[in-house]
């Protein structure tokens, strides 16, 4: 698997989030991790540009992944790697890429030992979550067994919440990261529209000051990572009012 720098890069690092699935885009099912995502994201300095919604369909989910690959450092996809007939999402990350597709020996070997380990049924429908594009390096998730994988700047995970934050932070130590930043937040009796263009004056003369307050961070290594940057001597100083 692709490990990041021992320091962080002096350039701008950019992330896409592709959240794939019919049942987000028809209300059913509620989004849970583009919030989980970005903060985490923004607490290891990796600016999402973007997020896409797609449902599960072949030519949707190529395009985009085809566009948002060669657009940004990572692409974060969520969703479509279960073991039923609508989860495509490896076959169309594969055919994104170019590559085979087939059983995973190292996948099939960590679905066994969790089948063994839960007492569950070894079937079809969990073999299809051992399907890995080839080239791909595997991303352990210590929730439910089937792994995700990373292939190329495509980082590739689960839907369901609790198995994506898992995914999520077997990762995020190992991405690229952004300049370094510190944040200070001034709070202020004030309205936005009564101090609007005061703030507008200052982030023009100060381009080098964030324009925004960096999220609260909440995966398990982007805090410790926030915890290593306030004493970093070379971080920037950014400050925002609110």
């Amino acid at each position: 698997m692709p490990t990041a720098n021992s320091s962080a890069s002096k350039e701008a690092v950019t992330a896409a989030l592709l959240v794939i699935g019919g049942k987000i885009l028809s209300g059913r099912t509620k989004d849970q991790n583009i919030g989980y995502v970005a903060e985490c994201l923004t607490a290891v300095r990796i600016d999402l540009k973007e997020v896409r919604v797609v449902g599960n369909e072949e030519k949707a989910i190529v395009d985009a992944l085809n566009a948002l690959r060669h657009r940004y450092t990572y692409v974060f996809t969520t969703g479509g790697i279960g073991p039923t007939h609508g989860d495509i999402t490896a076959d169309c990350v594969a055919k994104a890429f170019g590559v085979p597709i087939d059983t995973d020996p190292r996948a099939l070997d960590i679905l066994h030992e969790w089948v063994e380990k839960t007492g569950a049924e070894m079937n079809e429908a969990r073999l299809r979550m051992t399907r890995i594009p080839k080239g791909a390096d595997l991303i352990l998730n210590k929730v439910s067994g089937a792994p995700g994988f990373w292939i190329g700047n495509a980082i590739v995970m689960a839907g369901v919440p609790s198995i994506m934050q898992a995914m999520l932070d077997e990762v995020v130590t190992k991405l690229k990261s952004g300049v370094r930043m510190l944040s200070e937040t001034v709070r202020a009796d004030a309205r936005e529209g009564g101090i609007g263009m005061q703030l507008g004056e200052i982030a023009k003369a100060n381009p080098e000051v964030a324009k925004c307050c960096p999220a609260r961070p909440r995966c398990t290594e982007a805090r410790a990572g926030e915890t290593r940057d306030r004493g970093d001597a070379e971080a920037s100083a950014a400050s925002t009012i609110t």
